[in-house]
């Protein structure tokens, strides 16, 4: 059966190894799939719930989508777009606002952790951003969704808006249930400095990630200077579930390489690191590198990356236009 794949991701700038490994190399896995109709869209939309500069905002869309094309995705095979191009996804979202309840985003565990102490002063489109996520996936009537452990609870919520919907205007299966599809393994990367914690751009060290712009040189020093510890590289998932910072380390080994993580304790158990650092940079940097140039070479040529989301836009929205008309006859517009 077909299977119809949307996601999104932020144009936030620096886009990191956790991105590439946690979801756009899977990105680029389920477009190479047969029969996958996929739509991968930058969504500036929900990047404007906190304060944004212009002109930043503005390179960091392209600076995405840069990375989506240097990654292997293909505007040929996929849809690839900017949110805010399309008008359906904000009509969409009103009309979906008014069928959520207050009660489901008082649930959504993210707007309580972005806002913090003071949710007072949180944007209002922080706390709704959850709608226009439903938006953006039942529009497409998507079956399934890329995403992450934290961003399974948005993806109940987009069950629950389309079943209501369903119900409350007699439509069964006018808007689609969508499925889940969360990655096993190798979905967090987390940070070079500390194990325990998800690599992040807005990590004050630049020396806890590794950017997809870094160069050779800044690839291999970050990977010497990563945090590990004094003994030799485990024997067994058991000890190496006691030490954060190498099961990072060999999980960025193993998701770059496409095996299994046993397979990597088995090829360095009992080594020392500078042996593994040494074969995990020559790994980063055979991998990330050409990523790196390309994005580079690509940010050179707005005109180019403009005319991909223009292009991806115009698909979009011969989608999302009918499927809003069709929501409008529906509900009696």
């Amino acid at each position: 059966m077909k299977k119809k794949i949307f996601s999104g991701v932020q144009p936030t700038g620096n886009l990191h190894l956790g991105n590439y490994l946690g979801a756009i190399k899977n990105f680029v896995a389920l477009q190479n799939e047969k029969d996958n109709d996929c739509v991968y869209c930058v969504v500036d939309l929900h990047a404007i719930t906190v304060k944004q500069d212009p002109k930043i905002l503005k390179d960091n869309i392209r600076e995405t989508t840069a990375a989506f094309l240097a990654s292997g995705l293909d505007y040929k095979k996929s849809i690839i777009f900017n949110q805010s191009l399309v008008p359906a996804h904000s009509e969409g979202s009103w009309i979906l606002g008014c069928i959520a309840r207050m009660g489901w985003l008082n649930r959504m565990t993210q707007f309580k952790e972005k806002a913090g102490k003071d949710k007072e002063k949180a944007s209002v489109g922080l706390y709704i951003y959850p709608i226009l996520m439903a938006a953006d996936i039942l529009l497409y009537d998507s079956t399934h969704v890329p995403v992450g452990e934290d961003q399974k609870q948005h993806l109940e919520l987009s069950r629950d808006i389309a079943q209501k919907f369903n119900l409350d205007f007699k439509t069964p299966d006018f808007l689609k249930a969508p499925e889940p599809l969360i990655q096993k393994n190798f979905a967090r990367i987390m940070s070079l400095k500390d194990g325990t914690k998800k690599m992040s751009k807005s990590d004050p060290s630049d020396l806890s990630r590794i950017n997809l712009t870094d160069k050779k040189d800044e690839i291999i020093n970050k990977i010497k200077k990563a945090k590990t510890d004094n003994a030799a590289l485990p024997f067994d998932d058991i000890e190496l579930n006691k030490r954060p910072e190498v099961a990072n380390l060999l999980g960025i080994y193993s998701s770059l390489n496409n095996q299994t993580l046993s397979k990597s304790i088995n090829e360095f158990s009992g080594k020392n690191f500078s042996e593994f650092k040494h074969k995990l940079s020559d790994l980063v940097v055979q991998k990330i590198s050409p990523i790196s140039d390309e994005i580079n070479r690509l940010k050179k040529d707005n005109d180019f990356i403009d005319k991909i989301l223009k292009d991806g836009a115009e698909k979009a929205d011969k989608i999302t236009s009918k499927k809003v008309s069709e929501m409008k006859k529906i509900i009696g517009f």
